[in-house]
C-alpha cells in the first residue's frame, strides 16, 4: 500500500531546501534593484540603519538579554557569552561605523586599462555579485556588518545565523535593517534573515551556486570546515577561516615595556579570532621574560601553557570552551625561525614581532606568510572596522588570488573586462 500525496509531501514551511531557497529567491529578485541604487539611496539606507540601531535599542536590547541568558542557563563559557552579548555602546560602535561607511566613497564602476593601438579602449568594470550568503553564529552584531557590506557593494543576500543569536538577529532585521532599507526607497528583501536556526539550514545555504553562488562563513572550527567543504562539493565559493590566533613573537630586541603593552592589548578579548594565542620569545631571552610574562598573564586571570606542551604549538585557544583564559608559550631562535613556526603551526591569520631592530622586523615580515604582519603593533588590529575603517562582512585567509584578510565592501565584486570603440565616452566619467 503506498502512502498518499499528502502524507509524503514536504512542508514548505519546515523543509531546511524550501525554506533556504525560498530566501534565495527573495533576495534574488530583490538583486536588480540593489545593483541598480544610486549613490543617495545607499548612503540613505546605512544613515537610517544607524538611526533606527538608537531608536530600537530597548527592542533589540531585549532580544538579545533573552538570547543571553538562554546561552548562560545552558552553561555557554563567558568567552562565548561575550561574542553574543549587545550592549548599547556596542550598538553605538555599530551605529558609528554605518556613519562612517555612508560617507566612503563608492568606488569606480569602470576603470580603463588601455587605448589600444587598434583603436579599441579595454576596461576593467566592476559588477555587483547577486545574492551573497552569509553564516554566522553567536555574534548578532554581524548581522548589521554584513549587511551594511551588501548594501555598500550593491549586492542583495541571505543571512543564516543559529539558535543562540537568533532572537537578537531577527530583532536587529525587523526593526533595523528591512525598515532602513524600505526607508531609502529599496527593496527590504534585499537581505533575508533564515528565521530557522537548525543546522540543516546552513547546509543548505551552500548548496545552491545558481541562486547563492558566494556564501561567507564567519566563525571558526569544524562547522566552518565542513561548511567549506559541503560548498566546494556543490560548487559555492566561500570567503572564510575555520582558524585563527595571533602570533606575538619578542624579538632579542624587544623591550619589555612594549612586549607587555602588547601582550596585554592582544587579550581585551578572549573569544575573538584575532587575539593572541601563541607568544614566542627570543630564546636568548627566555629565562629573562618568561617569568614577567607568566606573572603578567596570571595578574589577568590567563593561564600560561609552557614546554613541554602537550597540544599543537598553535592550538586555538578561544575555540577550546573553559579553557580560553590560555595562552601558549614557546622559544623561538630569532625573527625568522619565529616567522616560520607561525606559518607552520597556525592557520595564517596574523603575526607580530615586537622588536627595536629594523633588521630583525623586515626578516620576521618577509619570512611570514599569513594574511596580517604587524611589527610593534597588536593583531587585533586584523579586524575590518580597525584595519580599514569599515565594517568587515568576515576574515578570508586562503593562499589563493582573491580577496584575504578583512573583507570588505569593495571585494564583494566580480571584474568584467570590457571592450569598446576608443571613441566612446564609456569607460570615462561624465
Amino acid at each position: 500500500m503506498t502512502a498518499s500525496p499528502a502524507a509524503t509531501a514536504t512542508d514548505p514551511a519546515t523543509d531546511p531546501a524550501a525554506i533556504v531557497t525560498d530566501c534565495g529567491r527573495r533576495a534574488a529578485a530583490a538583486a536588480p534593484r540593489m545593483a541598480a541604487a544610486a549613490d543617495h539611496e545607499v548612503a540613505a539606507a546605512l544613515r537610517g540603519m544607524a538611526g533606527l540601531l538608537a531608536e530600537a535599542a530597548d527592542t533589540v536590547l531585549t532580544a538579545n538579554t533573552a538570547d543571553v541568558e538562554a546561552a548562560e542557563r545552558a552553561g555557554t563559557t563567558g568567552a562565548l557569552v561575550d561574542r553574543l552579548r549587545l550592549d548599547r555602546a556596542r550598538l553605538d560602535a555599530m551605529a558609528e561605523s554605518l556613519l562612517d561607511l555612508a560617507d566612503v566613497p563608492t568606488p569606480v564602476t569602470d576603470t580603463v586599462l588601455e587605448e589600444r593601438p587598434d583603436g579599441l579602449r579595454l576596461i576593467e568594470r566592476r559588477r555587483p555579485v547577486g545574492v551573497i550568503g552569509a553564516n554566522f553564529e553567536a555574534r548578532p552584531n554581524v548581522v548589521v556588518d554584513v549587511a551594511s557590506q551588501l548594501v555598500k557593494s550593491r549586492n542583495a543576500g541571505v543571512l543564516r545565523t543559529g539558535g543562540a543569536a537568533l532572537a537578537s538577529a531577527t530583532a536587529l532585521m525587523e526593526a533595523v535593517v528591512a525598515p532602513a532599507l524600505a526607508g531609502a526607497g529599496l527593496d527590504p528583501d534585499a537581505v533575508v534573515l533564515v528565521t530557522d536556526p537548525r543546522r540543516e539550514c546552513a547546509i543548505e545555504l551552500v548548496r545552491r551556486p545558481g541562486l547563492i553562488p558566494l556564501v561567507i562563513l564567519r566563525g571558526s572550527g569544524d562547522t566552518t570546515r565542513a561548511l567549506g567543504l559541503e560548498a566546494a562539493q556543490h560548487g559555492v565559493r566561500t570567503l572564510a577561516h575555520a582558524d585563527g590566533g595571533g602570533v606575538l613573537y619578542v624579538d632579542r630586541a624587544a623591550t619589555v615595556e612594549l612586549a607587555h603593552t602588547l601582550v596585554t592589548s592582544s587579550l581585551d578579548r578572549l573569544g575573538v579570532c584575532n587575539r593572541l594565542n601563541l607568544l614566542l620569545v627570543d630564546r636568548h631571552r627566555w629565562d629573562e621574560l618568561v617569568p614577567g610574562l607568566v606573572d603578567l598573564l596570571g595578574e589577568r586571570g590567563l593561564r600560561a601553557s609552557l614546554p613541554p606542551h602537550e597540544h599543537p604549538l598553535g592550538h586555538e585557544w578561544a575555540l577550546d570552551d573553559g579553557h580560553e583564559g590560555t595562552v601558549t608559550l614557546a622559544p623561538a631562535d630569532g625573527p625568522g625561525d619565529a616567522a616560520t613556526i607561525a606559518n607552520r603551526e597556525t592557520s595564517g591569520l596574523a603575526a607580530a614581532i615586537v622588536t627595536a631592530d629594523e633588521a630583525a622586523a623586515r626578516t620576521f615580515l618577509d619570512t611570514y606568510a599569513g594574511t596580517g604582519a604587524f611589527w610593534n603593533a597588536t593583531t587585533r588590529l586584523l579586524d575590518g572596522v580597525k584595519l580599514r575603517r569599515v565594517p568587515e562582512t568576515g576574515i578570508n585567509v586562503d593562499h589563493v588570488p582573491g580577496p584575504r584578510g578583512p573583507v570588505v565592501f569593495t571585494d564583494l565584486c566580480l571584474r568584467q573586462y570590457v571592450v569598446v570603440p576608443a571613441s566612446t565616452a564609456i569607460g570615462h566619467p561624465e
